[in-house]
């Protein structure tokens, strides 16, 4: 597999080479990842609809769209911001009901979307392709867009059959992103499908932007495993994972007691959402009767944070509540999307955790962890932190009994 990185990683830094003017390319013999992109710029219900793929037919298409991948082989910003730059946006509008009729461009993005494998196609655009990566939060950049004037598959496509299942079945959307979930699928490949609307009732199939689908993707599986992990114990010891990828830097701690989760995130000056001189701060809580409302200030991120940290709970069948602090470093400086927080604390919690016996130690380890490896005083965040005071109280009220 690596030397498909190498080979792969080569050839896209030669494409602008093969394309002197890659704006007037007009048709592509391309291969889709697979991957589609709905956009939610215009104004909804009405959405751009976009086939993703890279200028020329590629076997190894797939690498276009893998976060997974990119994280297991520690990919540099550099060589995904590469990748994804070579990867045009063919797109078309659409009204987001127009799932429920039999448009061709709409049909055909769903059997993309659906595919297990890369699909080749033809593409013909309309206009000139737009050279240009937009900087979102949640959302993978994309390089190249163009309007789509027509299209066609010109190679067999491939659904598994439990896709193919939950697609026909008249179940609800969140329990096909379970029933997927539990069949290993990854919450990657199921916010692609429940983007394109073909899950849920059949009156209620739609269209759903990609940042939006994302999001609720994890929101949905990470309320299910809560579910489950309020059944379990509670952990034993005080215990705190640390670690970091592409710039982006963790503390995980864990703390014996009912379910609950903090995310602090702090964005330093120079990193992809601080241009200014000082240090950018924002917070979201949850208790163990969870939200009533989206977590607005630190947004994608803190859903994809939570879900790796409730699939290693289950893992190990205990309960806990959860701190966890984020520092965005200058390293950070391309925003790349939620996809980097949630294979972040995956590569943290697949390290050994240091184990306490008391809040106390725990607290007193963060602060030396930060500030070794980090450069970063977290004394000023834990004061502040409402997980930690509810904990306060609640150690205060076993002592008084």
């Amino acid at each position: 597999m690596q030397d498909v990185r190498f080979e792969v990683v080569k050839k896209i830094a030669q494409t602008k080479f093969k394309f002197k003017d890659i704006k007037r390319v007009s048709k592509l013999d391309s291969s889709s990842p697979p991957s589609v992109f709905i956009g939610s710029k215009l104004k909804y219900p009405l959405v751009n609809v976009g086939i993703l793929s890279p200028l020329e037919r590629d076997h190894d298409a797939w690498i276009y769209d893998d976060a997974p991948y990119w994280a297991k082989e520690n990919f540099t910003i550099n060589e995904v911001v590469h990748l994804r730059d070579n990867l045009l946006n063919s797109r078309f509008q659409s009204q987001v009901k127009d799932v429920q009729k039999t448009g061709k461009f709409v049909q055909m993005a769903q059997e993309i979307a659906l595919a297990s494998r890369p699909v080749d196609v033809e593409i013909h655009l309309k206009r000139d392709i737009n050279v240009g990566r937009n900087k979102d939060k949640v959302l993978i950049p994309l390089g190249m867009k163009a309007s789509l004037e027509k299209a066609r598959v010109t190679s067999n496509i491939k659904v598994d059959r439990r896709v193919d299942k939950v697609v026909n079945d008249e179940i609800k959307s969140s329990q096909a992103l379970q029933y997927l979930y539990k069949n290993k699928f990854s919450e990657y490949v199921l916010s692609k499908i429940l983007s394109v609307g073909v899950l849920g009732l059949k009156k209620d199939k739609r269209l759903v932007p990609t940042r939006w689908s994302i999001t609720a993707t994890d929101d949905s599986l990470g309320k299910e495993l809560i579910k489950e992990i309020k059944s379990y114990k509670w952990i034993e010891n005080y215990e705190i994972f640390y670690g970091g990828f592409m710039g982006n830097l963790y503390l995980i701690m864990f703390f014996p007691g009912v379910w609950s989760y903090e995310l602090f995130e702090l964005y330093f000056p120079g990193s992809s959402w601080n241009p200014g001189k000082e240090i950018k701060a924002s917070t979201d809580f949850e208790s163990y009767s969870g939200r009533k409302e989206y977590a607005f200030a630190t947004a994608g991120g803190y859903y994809a944070t939570r879900l790796p940290i409730l699939e290693y709970l289950k893992s190990i069948k205990r309960q806990a509540a959860v701190l966890v602090i984020r520092l965005e470093t200058q390293s950070y400086w391309a925003s790349l999307g939620v996809w980097v927080c949630r294979e972040s604390i995956r590569k943290c919690l697949n390290k050994k955790s240091l184990e306490f016996q008391s809040r106390e130690e725990l607290l007193a380890s963060s602060k030396k962890i930060s500030m070794i490896k980090f450069g970063y005083d977290p004394s000023v965040l834990l004061k502040k932190s409402k997980l930690l005071d509810i904990l306060s109280q609640q150690r205060n009220l076993k002592e008084f009994f």
